[in-house]
Formats: C-alpha cells, structure tokens, sequence
C-alpha cells in the first residue's frame, strides 16, 4: 500500500518513522524548508531513545507524476488543510482513501464535499510530541495511539484494511464502527485542555496543585462533556475520570497545543477547535461559558496582534 502524509510535524513525523521502521510504503508531502531537512533524516527521539530514520519527502512541485497513492494521510493544522488539498491531486487516484488526523469535526464535512463519504474515514490520534528546533520529533510521553474507522455506511472491509496496513510497532491502533464518537470525545478533551490552560495562563500540573484547580478541571470536563451528549456522543462516568485522572495530576507539566500555539504568537486552531465547539454547543442549547471566555480572549489577543499591539 502507497502512504503519502501529509504534513511532518508532531503528528504526522511521530506515526510516519514508525510506519517506515516497520517497512511500509511512505512518503512525506512537507515544504521546502522541511524537505531539507527530512534529507538528513527523520530524528525521532522517545523515552530512552533516539534514532535518526532515513525517508522520503517529496514538495508540492515534486508530487506530480507521483501518484496515485492508496492512503493519503492528513497530519497537519487546520489552518493548512485548503492549501494542501490543493496540492494533493496528483496523489488522488479513483480508489484513493483519504484519513485525516486533524482534531475537531469541520474538516471532515469538508472532505466529504470534496471526496465523498465512501473516500473518507474517520481518524483520531493521541499522542504527546512536538518539534524542536532542529526538525526533531520528541516524543514526551509513551501515549501513542490510532483510531480509525469507515463512517456510518462507508467502506468498513476496506477500513479494516487500512488498519492492519498501519497497525506497527511504536503505538497501539484500533479500528473502530463508533470512530465518530472517537473524533467527538478527542475533541471534548482537547477543548477542556485548551480552556483549562487558557482561562488559568498555566500548565496542568501547576492547575492541580490546588484542590480548587482539580474542582476547576472537573467543572471545565463537564461543561464540554455536555456538549457531546447532546449530539448523542456521551462520555461514561470511567471515561470522565479517565480525562480528570490524566490533567489532575499535580506536578505534571502537560501543556495543550493549542496553548502553546497561543501563547508562541503562532499560527492556533483556536475558531476550528474552540470556535466551531461554541457554535455547536448554540445550536443544541447548551450553554458554555468557560470555553466562551477562552474563545473571546483568543479572539481580542488576536485582534490586537493583527493590529501591531502585540
């Protein structure tokens, strides 16, 4: 099976060196800049070790005459998702299947527009990574896992095929019939983490440290957990403690991405995640104000950096 993804950062870098370690057909579709240094090597360094992996990246002008590919991985913002379908024709071939890895819910009704439901499946993703300086993919923490699935109606034999293909050592994987409800409750969590360290201006383990901060992360939990039960997405009580378990750990410096994106004056997924979360929790009628908050002081902090104030 051909992989092409899409994106080579935290996300896409991390799964792609444990699909290529494994001797799976991929290829990597990053910039210029990226490709340069993918030339050297993916470094990949985990708890305990550090390797540096030989792959291929190809740029947008080199795709051409590549394709087709039988999986097209999107591991990247949401921000760059129209840009790089823009860029991924030549890849597309009739029997094409598309996986995004990006979190919220809006991309996938886009590509469904674009491909249709029968080319696209539902994807999660959980892993804790990030890039440094040099290109390296650091793996924080040994969490690292996939979910995917057909959605409802789609092409579940050919799903499952997908999975084994990237079923490989260096995470766990899961093909699932509920990936929907996967993709709701991914994006629940991460929004609570968003506005936890928004609202606070800190990392979780300083947040747990107090029993008010724990009081603060349940609530936070509850008020984004509402949201998915109303579009039939219910989180279990094992489930909740599960998330509450995980930020409400004193002295744990788990920092969300998007806080750091934030906060690092970069491009965030601030409308995707929380914007589109907001408008959704609207028009099922249930209130949010904690991730209004967070949604309004990600709103004036980038009013006023558009505006040379920041």
């Amino acid at each position: 099976m051909r992989i092409l993804i899409a994106g080579a950062g935290a996300t896409g870098g991390y799964f792609g060196a444990r699909l290529v370690q494994a001797g799976r057909d991929v290829t990597f579709l990053v910039r210029q800049r990226r490709a340069d240094q993918l030339a050297r090597g993916l470094r990949l360094v985990s708890p305990g070790s550090e390797e540096t992996i030989p792959v291929r990246a190809l740029t947008a002008e080199q795709l051409d005459g590549d394709g087709p590919y039988d999986l097209v991985l999107l591991a990247l913002k949401a921000g760059a998702l129209e840009s790089v379908l823009g860029q991924i024709g030549p890849a597309i071939g009739p029997e094409t299947l598309i996986l995004p890895f990006l979190n919220g819910m809006r991309h996938l009704e886009l590509l469904n527009e674009r491909f249709g439901e029968e080319r696209v499946l539902g994807g999660s993703v959980r892993v804790v990574t990030l890039v440094e300086g040099d290109g390296a993919i650091r793996q924080v923490l040994p969490l690292a896992e996939i979910v995917l699935g057909a959605q409802p109606g789609g092409p579940a034999e050919r799903a499952a095929a997908v999975g084994r293909e990237l079923s490989v050592p260096g995470y766990d994987l899961q093909v699932t019939e509920q990936v929907l409800a996967a993709m709701w409750h991914k994006w629940g969590f991460i929004v609570a983490a968003g506005v936890g360290s928004i609202l606070m201006r800190a990392n979780f383990g300083e947040i747990a440290s107090l029993p008010e901060g724990v009081e603060f992360i349940a609530a936070v939990l509850s008020e984004t957990e509402a949201v998915l039960a109303a579009y039939g997405y219910p989180i279990s009580d094992s489930s909740h403690q599960a998330s509450l378990g995980m930020l409400a750990q004193p002295g744990l410096p788990f920092i969300p991405s998007l806080y750091r994106d934030f906060t690092g004056g970069g491009e965030h997924e601030g409308e995707h995640l929380l914007g589109d979360f907001t408008a959704r929790a609207g028009k099922a009628g249930v209130e949010t104000p904690m991730t209004d908050l967070a949604l309004l002081q990600v709103r004036v902090h980038d009013f006023a950096r558009e505006a040379g104030q920041r």
